[in-house]
């Protein structure tokens, strides 16, 4: 009996180690920064964003070894400032906005012992909704959702089989918000750069 019972452990420790070497799923939590250029065109000159941290989350499904798919959530929050040319509404209007983006990307990885780099691109939108508080000088301001384009190159570093940190260089390119304001509207795209670091768990 006592053999049957140790050899149902070993068993069960055996099926639970294979499981975690060929874990297919991770979930990752991360801090990212946000930055954006300024933009210049039609009447604004320039639009300009604050820079501020935000939080990531992603999860990656491998679909072998190397190649897998990505979903994105991030979330942050910061001021928008036009510096207009026309008189009509105010210089140096302002926007407290929250920006949010749901993306998916296809990914790539090399695993050389614990160092794992990757790259990815990918499609999603940028979701930029005006929060009605002093930050915002603007009345009638309206969300924008702005499809684009997501890249990036990081590093996974395995810290346990069920862990590993990542740094990562992101960036989303998209046509720069107006929140619906004829005098924001400068028809031109623009990079918003969302450097990460943060801690996945593999399942």
């Amino acid at each position: 009996m006592k053999k049957m019972m140790w050899l149902g452990v070993l068993l069960v420790g055996a099926i639970g180690m294979a499981s975690a070497q060929e874990s297919r799923m991770d979930a990752s939590a991360n801090f990212i920064g946000t930055y954006s250029p300024a933009v210049y065109g039609l009447g604004v000159e320039p639009m300009t964003s604050t820079h501020t941290g935000g939080f990531l989350g992603s999860f990656r499904y491998l679909l072998t070894p190397r190649s897998g798919l990505e979903l994105n959530y991030s979330w942050a929050q910061y001021s928008v400032k036009y510096n207009l040319a026309t008189a009509l509404i105010p210089n140096s209007s302002e926007v407290h906005a929250r920006q949010q983006e749901i993306s998916g990307a296809y990914v790539y990885s090399r695993s050389y012992r614990n160092y794992n780099p990757f790259v990815e691109a990918g499609v999603g939108g940028m979701i930029f909704t005006p929060i009605l508080d002093n930050g915002t000088k603007v009345l009638d301001t309206k969300q924008n959702t702005n499809v684009g384009g997501l890249f990036g190159a990081g590093l996974a570093y395995e810290i346990s089989p069920s862990f590993d940190v990542r740094v990562e260089y992101r960036g989303f390119v998209c046509k720069a918000p107006d929140f619906g304001i004829a005098g924001f509207k400068s028809n031109r795209y623009y990079l918003i750069q969302t450097p990460s670091l943060g801690v996945a768990y593999h399942f």
